[in-house]
């Protein structure tokens, strides 16, 4: 079996649970095989904890989960030195926190205090934690997976800019259709009594994300795709060259970071979609969960009840190809 196939397989499997989100467990396996972190915001029970569960349960992982609550401490996140006695020898230890996984779910992350979301800056971007002045290395297939509440703002800290920009990927998770939520009941009925275990099949091991990443990284890039990328990036921070509207409505552009998520996002859009080259169709794909999290809204765009979506499908219009 071929690495995309085994790929493919886990998308499939996950499928298998998740009903009405396919959209969601794609964007779940392009942040991996990009090896990025992923933010995931909806309503509440619209599958976004199920999906990450999912995600672990069929592939060769350590899954950790975190709630994130106004009394957590940093501690809590990343892990701490503990004193031990052995002998009348005394000793400190460090002893790891829930980081150390595989797959890390930090559960509505928004609800806990600046000092708590800035412990996953370093993890998130350095892939390591320093705790006691001493580094420590996290795993090599490691991911953040945050969700967070749009309602009940009431209590919580947004997540400031620099956090926000080390997704990869802001993904919203929206309501499944009447059909879909149908066979959401049917599933859930069916699960009762099974402890939610759908079978026995063997999970797909960390070496082929390892070996899709490296197919990945041969995906080639036509110039002409790289500039079309990077003029979209461009018409963020220079709006005013792109129309009056985009103008008025953007008040800060997207950091190097965006143009690097469109890069890594594209290249695997195209890899899990079978082709060995990037089209502009894989760049405009992913470029709304690439910048919706990265470009912050003018007070005219709020006060015209536009989102961020729509200043993108915008901004898509009038970005030329090549």
């Amino acid at each position: 079996m071929s690495t995309r196939d085994q790929i493919l397989q886990l998308k499939q499997r996950m499928g298998e649970s998740i009903i009405g989100q396919e959209q969601v467990i794609e964007r779940l396996l392009l942040t991996l095989l990009a090896n990025g972190n992923l933010l995931l915001e909806g309503l509440p029970g619209l599958a976004k904890t199920r999906a990450v569960k999912s995600l672990a349960r069929h592939l060769e992982s350590e899954f950790r989960r975190i709630q994130f609550t106004p009394d957590l401490l940093p501690s809590d996140v990343t892990g701490t030195e503990v004193y031990y006695d052995e002998g009348g020898k005394g000793s400190f230890q460090f002893q790891p926190g829930p980081i150390f996984g595989n797959l890390v779910l930090a559960d509505e992350i928004n609800r806990a205090p600046a000092k708590v979301q800035a412990a996953l800056l370093e993890a998130m971007e350095e892939r390591q934690v320093t705790v006691a002045g001493k580094t420590h290395k996290l795993p090599e297939l490691f991911m953040v997976l945050a969700t967070q509440n749009p309602i009940e703002q009431e209590g919580t800290y947004p997540l400031p800019e620099a956090q926000r920009d080390r997704f990869l990927l802001h993904i919203m998770v929206r309501y499944p259709s009447d059909a879909d939520e149908l066979q959401v009941m049917r599933l859930v009925r069916g699960e009762e009594g099974k402890d939610g275990r759908t079978g026995d099949d063997a999970r797909i091991p960390q070496q082929a994300i390892f070996d899709a990443r490296a197919e990945i990284h041969q995906v080639a890039v036509a110039e002409a795709v790289e500039g079309y990328m990077v003029a979209l990036i461009a018409a963020t921070r220079r709006p005013e060259q792109f129309g009056k509207d985009l103008q008025r409505w953007i008040h800060v552009g997207a950091s190097p970071r965006g143009t690097l998520a469109l890069d890594k996002g594209s290249r695997a859009h195209a890899w899990l979609n079978g082709r060995d080259h990037v089209t502009p169709d894989d760049v405009r794909a992913i470029v709304h969960d690439c910048l919706r999290h990265r470009i912050i809204l003018s007070y005219e765009a709020n006060a015209d009840g536009l989102s961020a979506d729509d200043v993108i499908n915008e901004l898509v219009k009038q970005v030329a190809v090549g």
